[in-house]
């Protein structure tokens, strides 16, 4: 298929024999997840829009003995996704898992302030990104009899208000909402929906606010028990359990990775 770049290779570990489709793969939690889940056995399916990258990251896992497939495509084109879930059939086939981690975020403007295509764009990538992809994986899933996991990032801004813009609050809420409802609906046909709650990570998009804001790197990491931000490979391990059978009777959960705030929370 066009725009496709395939790498095969065999490997045994906690996910051997998975097929798990990755979103926002080309860079931080998704990329650490596609090396990751890659590295424990699994046919990893990455997409997102940056072509290079994702193609670059996908040769990468075959020289290290994995099996990777770019399929690059914006997450809130449905076609984009179809077209990334029909390659999983297609070539490794059929989907078992999916790590749904796209996202988009904004910081440093007030509610009033924030133009319309922010507030859109963001939506869009958030909470219609996790829609479009459950709504192409779970048939896939649903047809093979096996069940399957699927994981969908959120954040501790799913939870209470963290100071990140508005619609990054309530679209982290809404996947939160989609998650429960998901789980809820499909858990008598054997597939577990979960979602992560995740806090200050090394990611691309945290590194750039931190770059223009400063001071916002103490802030985040002020209300934790841990005092300093994940690496995006700490919360890939999170979703690799989660996508594993060694989660087998955990559903409609809101598990949180975020050095411990969610401890101390006085909200949410």
């Amino acid at each position: 298929m066009t725009g496709q770049k395939i790498t095969q290779g065999s490997h045994q570990g906690l996910l051997a024999g998975q097929v798990v489709m990755i979103t926002g793969a080309s860079s931080g939690i998704g990329a650490a997840a596609a090396r990751l889940f890659a590295e424990e056995g699994a046919a990893v399916v990455l997409t997102a829009r940056r072509a290079e990258r994702l193609n670059t990251l996908a040769e990468e896992i075959g020289a290290a003995g994995g099996r990777a497939l770019a399929v690059p495509g914006d997450v809130a084109v449905a076609a984009d996704v179809g077209r990334a879930v029909e390659a999983a059939v297609e070539h490794f086939g059929g989907l078992d898992s999916a790590f749904n981690n796209a996202g988009y975020a904004t910081v440093g403007t007030l509610l009033h302030e924030t133009d319309d295509e922010v507030y859109d764009r963001t939506m869009d990538v958030n909470v219609l990104g996790v829609w479009n992809c459950m709504k192409h994986q779970l048939p896939v899933m649903l047809a093979s009899g096996r069940g399957g996991s699927i994981v969908n990032t959120s954040s501790t801004a799913g939870r209470y208000a963290t100071g990140a813009s508005i619609p990054y609050v309530a679209s982290k809420h809404a996947i939160l909402g989609i998650t429960r409802a998901a789980a809820a609906e499909y858990g008598d046909q054997g597939i577990r929906v979960n979602a992560l709650v995740v806090g200050t990570t090394r990611s691309e998009m945290i590194e750039e606010a931190v770059r223009q804001y400063p001071d916002l790197e103490q802030a985040f990491i002020a209300p934790q028990i841990q005092k300093r931000m994940a690496s995006p490979r700490e919360i890939a391990e999170a979703a690799v359990w989660l996508c594993s059978d060694r989660s087998s009777f955990v559903t409609g959960v809101a598990m949180p990775v975020d050095g411990g705030i969610s401890a101390q929370a006085k909200a949410g």
